[in-house]
């Protein structure tokens, strides 16, 4: 009896916060147009405490989007723009030395936010790229010897564009690694396409006003560790990620296209990913549904590909494609 209330009150508790997402989720559709599925998967990081990377060409409401959601769960905000002049502490901040007291202070970077856009983030060197590791992994920030806790909920949306290949950097694995999801985002519809034209025309756009706070963002955060995930399901899971190391295990004839598998990070934050969907979905179970459609988006960074596979044309997402349509589902 008591753990059927415990059920029933965690069903309550996930039905309400989940309201409050939707509520997110719609105040940002009153400014972006389109993208669903992008704002979706921008929720879903922000639930799971994890950071998105973002492909695709520029003008499809990318800044808009995590600006938005900044503005309506009234938090702060940071863009930053990569350049391949730039240096980490123009991210992370510096000392500055005061000649009037003889003391150096600390004056903070950009990386001081809870929502960080970091825009054609493989334009800056590596070494650039490397000093959001920290921010990104353990969620603080040393300067000066001396380390500053970010404040949460802390999430950084990174983009990449996919075309323009000249002055860029490509991302070191460990910092690829680190994203939870990398989405790639496409051009809008004819009838989105228009809705934009029509919006624009009127000049200024639409204010968003606050619909959730931080405090409420990391209340929701909390419950992911109570939905519920069955054991089955979660080996389901593991032999998706074990497959993509050793293929032949599982009947597949992918070892050949596949130079490193995905690492047991990408279990983590399929777990995680899944948690967050069946919540945003207002579900206080995952289902296998669940896990096949955040796959995807966190397997495709993960899984590197050999050179028979790039002289083929074989892509990442065709390889994720064939693992979830052969591994059973439980």
């Amino acid at each position: 009896m008591t753990e059927s209330k415990s059920l029933q009150n965690v069903q309550d508790q996930i039905e309400e916060k989940s309201q409050l997402i939707r509520k997110l989720k719609q105040a940002i559709s009153t400014v972006v147009v389109g993208q669903s599925a992008l704002i979706e998967r921008l929720l879903v990081g922000l639930l799971a405490n994890g950071h998105v990377l973002v492909e695709g060409v520029p003008g499809l409401a990318k800044t808009t989007l995590v600006k938005s959601l900044s503005e309506a769960i009234d938090t702060g905000f940071s863009r930053i723009q990569f350049t391949p002049d730039m240096l980490p502490s123009d991210i992370l901040g510096t000392e500055i030395y005061q000649p009037q007291s003889g003391e150096f202070t600390i004056k903070k970077g950009p990386i001081f936010s809870n929502i960080v856009l970091a825009d054609e983030i493989n334009r800056a060197p590596s070494k650039v790229q490397s000093a959001l590791l920290e921010a990104m992994q353990e969620r603080q920030v040393t300067i000066g010897g001396e380390c500053f806790p970010l404040e949460q909920p802390f999430l950084v949306m990174a983009t990449q564009n996919p075309i323009e290949q000249e002055g860029t950097y490509p991302l070191p694995e460990a910092q690829v690694d680190r994203f939870m999801l990398k989405l790639k985002v496409s051009y809008p519809t004819k009838e989105e396409e228009k809705e934009i034209m029509k919006r624009m025309a009127l000049g200024k756009p639409e204010e968003i006003k606050p619909v959730v706070t931080p405090k409420e963002i990391l209340e929701a955060r909390a419950l992911l560790k109570d939905i519920h995930l069955e054991d089955r399901l979660a080996g389901y899971i593991v032999d998706l990620i074990v497959a993509t190391r050793d293929p032949s295990a599982y009947g597949l004839d992918l070892g050949r296209y596949i130079q490193f598998g995905a690492s047991p990070r990408a279990t983590i934050f399929l777990n995680q990913g899944a948690r967050a969907l069946a919540f945003l979905n207002g579900r206080p179970y995952v289902t296998p549904q669940d896990v096949k459609s955040i796959a995807l988006d966190v397997l495709r960074h993960r899984i590197l590909l050999s050179y028979e596979a790039e002289a083929e044309d074989i892509e990442t997402d065709t390889i994720i494609h064939q693992l979830l349509d052969q591994i059973e589902v439980p």
